[in-house]
């Protein structure tokens, strides 16, 4: 085409041709080359997609003793096939080390976790009353499920006393009782060695906190925050009586109707297995006297059948 237009040009401008017969035939032999050219593949095996690298990574961040060997067949079971070799380049590429090192790198949250369900942990609490006097609450926590059990309200706890709430506690708990290896308790004189030797009984070591150390026991004392945040600091207490069934109240609410961050918003005796629907009815509980409320989804009633009494078509109103 070029060379045809060429001839069209004015004889002045043929002198300054744009291209040679020598170039048009470089650039021929150019898409010659490039028409038949394959597409140069790299040496070795195809990279790693980013999904598998990441789920390497996975695996062996939440399974410390897990090596190289066990995440290829836990790769496998996945449907991914990946060779050993592989996996621990990828694992050095990471900053992550071997098993024996990455198993010894466990840090005290992982450590916690992995045994709160063999921990309790217990505490007193204090109380001031209206009529100025100091009353005290003996109370043992599930460190697993953050339920709380209430043992006694007393003005003057004694080593004795406190021995006798704890054969108490062992009976209530029944069967679960063998499950709990480890109490954490703080220093404080009441806990006499009998009530050390009742747990020891039960196979249950008790482990004294360092002194001034409230955070060794922070479980209880977080819960001693959120009773007197929620409850004894917006009343005003008459007596152990009246403290006895307060703190009863609030423990059934705290255990069966408050959402609980650690817990993934769920209370204590919730069922992780269970998924509320949502409903169209939402209920309201008053717990004391409307200090607490409780919300619960109900069926729409039914239309009244003429046979029916009143209070069967009724139900329970909160």
């Amino acid at each position: 085409m070029l060379s045809a237009l060429a001839r069209h040009l004015p004889s002045a401008l043929c002198r300054y041709r744009l291209v040679t017969p020598g170039t048009l035939l470089t650039w021929h032999r150019r898409l010659v080359r490039w028409k038949w050219r394959q597409t140069a593949v790299g040496p070795g095996r195809p990279p790693l997609p980013e999904e598998t690298v990441v789920l390497i990574q996975r695996l062996a961040r939440e399974n410390p003793t897990w090596g190289y060997v066990r995440i290829e067949g836990e790769l496998r079971r996945l449907g991914h096939r990946v060779a050993a070799a592989t996996i621990r380049r990828v694992l050095r590429r990471s900053g992550l080390p071997p098993a024996p090192q990455r198993a010894s790198q466990q840090t005290w949250r992982s450590f916690l976790r992995s045994q709160a369900h063999t921990l309790l942990a217990c505490d007193f609490m204090h109380v001031e009353t209206v009529f100025l006097k100091r009353l005290y609450v003996f109370f043992v926590m599930e460190i697993a499920t953050r339920r709380v059990h209430v043992l006694g309200v007393t003005a003057h706890p004694t080593g004795a006393w406190v021995t006798q709430l704890a054969r108490n506690l062992l009976m209530d708990l029944g069967g679960r009782a063998g499950c709990f290896r480890f109490l954490i308790r703080d220093r404080d004189s009441k806990f006499a060695t009998a009530c050390d030797a009742v747990f020891a009984g039960n196979g249950t070591a008790v482990i004294p906190a360092p002194p001034q150390s409230p955070r060794s026991n922070a479980f209880a004392e977080r819960w001693i925050r959120t009773v007197r945040t929620e409850c004894t600091d917006r009343l005003l207490i008459t007596g152990e009586r009246h403290l006895r069934t307060v703190l009863n109240q609030y423990a059934e609410h705290y255990d069966a109707g408050r959402a609980h961050r650690s817990l993934g918003l769920r209370a204590p005796d919730d069922d992780p297995n269970v998924i509320p629907l949502p409903a169209a009815m939402v209920r309201r509980r008053q717990v004391l006297g409307g200090l607490l409320n409780e919300y619960h989804t109900t069926s729409p009633r039914l239309p009244h059948h003429p046979r029916e009494t009143p209070s069967s078509a009724a139900g329970s109103e909160y």
